[in-house]
């Protein structure tokens, strides 16, 4: 069995290896602007579907179809993978998508929750434009960490993030410009799991609460006592929720005849959660 992630950093999802056990294959395939893949190539104006290639073209090369997990950035990747590849995704695991294109569209409910985003994306790039890369990057981590989360960092951290954080206002641009409307997602007629923490910031606990009304067969946990960096912090118990979703899909799967499954899986949030490893 196979379980793909798109994730950044990769090593977030050790957790949920040990969950998934032996018979699950899990690959986490980084994004633009991790030390191991490098930077965008800037040829043209970045998108979802550029980070998403990568993923696409390994669940193309399969044999069989794939169990998608995502994370923050990586969970809005992933409802973009998910739906260009509907047919070959057997379950759907998100951690507080960054899907912030359904609470720009999202009318007055959603106004101040995307005003509060766009102000951390003209702040982040604002750093970037004036060479403040550092000061960006902690402002960045202490918005969805928790302010002192930077201070905590270890040195090495905090220097991987200063080189990371030029990709994040490409990310931001990507995210909030997904042309996908709410009405879209109505093709994702498989199993998803939409989970976010008791204190997720106001964006993506919005984010959470949107995504099961819309989707066809979702449902969603709330862990008590987490916030936005939970597969981080409270790393097993998310996995064991994946877990469980990806058991309850395969179960299912079993009784159908004539059917099999392999598991892949999606990463997580290269924007976010790439920020505290």
């Amino acid at each position: 069995m196979h379980t793909q992630t798109t994730s950044t950093p990769a090593g977030q999802w050790h957790q949920l290896r040990e969950a998934l056990g032996t018979k699950y294959t899990l690959i986490a395939p980084e994004h633009y602007g991790c030390d191991s893949t490098g930077p965008w190539t800037g040829i043209y104006a970045f998108t979802l579907a550029d980070e998403a290639a990568r993923t696409i073209e390994l669940i193309d090369r399969s044999a069989r179809k794939v169990h998608l997990v995502g994370h923050s950035y990586g969970g809005g990747v992933a409802l973009h993978i998910a739906l260009a590849r509907a047919d070959r995704i057997a379950s759907l695991s998100l951690y507080e998508p960054l899907a912030f294109h359904l609470i720009r569209t999202g009318g007055a409910a959603c106004a101040e929750a995307f005003a509060e985003i766009m102000a951390l994306a003209a702040k982040t790039g604002q750093g970037v434009i004036m060479g403040d890369c550092r000061g960006a990057a902690a402002a960045f981590v202490d918005y969805w960490s928790g302010q002192g989360a930077w201070a905590a960092l270890r040195p090495s951290v905090q220097a991987a993030l200063t080189r990371w954080i030029s990709k994040a206002p490409l990310d931001f641009r990507a995210l909030i410009e997904e042309p996908t409307p709410k009405s879209g997602y109505a093709a994702l007629d498989l199993p998803v799991l939409v989970m976010r923490g008791e204190h997720a910031p106001t964006p993506t606990r919005q984010i959470a609460e949107m995504l099961p009304a819309i989707l066809p067969d979702a449902r969603q946990a709330v862990i008590a006592g987490v916030g936005h960096m939970g597969p981080f912090t409270h790393g097993t118990v998310v996995s064991e929720l994946i877990a469980a979703r990806v058991g309850a899909a395969e179960t299912a799967i079993r009784l159908r005849p004539r059917r099999s499954i392999a598991f892949r899986r999606v990463p997580w949030c290269a924007v976010a959660t790439g920020a505290v490893s």
